[in-house]
């Protein structure tokens, strides 16, 4: 699936509907647009949420609410609290998310992240 055409639009988040998502421990939460292969995201995790598999997709995702740890497979991990972002290619780091106390996330993945 290749990029899709985008005409201006405003997005009620509220509006959207919730799917959850349990993790390995905790549960994740997303609300999701989709235009062909561009997703974009509002993902909150709860309390004592961790990731159930390691991921190799690209994405960036900027920090709302709250703070989450990513750990990279390499055994490096990465704190992203409110404000802050990361950036990731498709296969270039796998990675999971940790979160003690509950995040808010701004999550874009799609085509445009695979490596050339």
């Amino acid at each position: 699936m290749g990029p899709a055409e985008i005409l201006f639009e405003t997005t009620n988040w509220d509006d959207l509907p919730v799917t959850t998502h349990p993790g390995e421990s905790g549960t994740a939460w997303w609300k999701t647009l989709q235009y062909g292969d561009l997703r974009i995201r509002i993902v909150e995790y709860s309390a004592g949420y961790k990731a159930d598999h390691w991921c190799s997709k690209g994405h960036i995702i900027y920090c709302l609410e709250g703070e989450m740890i990513s750990e990279l497979a390499d055994g490096s991990t990465h704190v992203l609290s409110k404000g802050m972002s990361y950036q990731v290619s498709d296969g270039c780091s796998s990675h999971r998310s940790v979160s003690e106390h509950g995040v808010k996330l701004f999550i874009v993945d799609g085509g445009f992240l695979a490596r050339k």
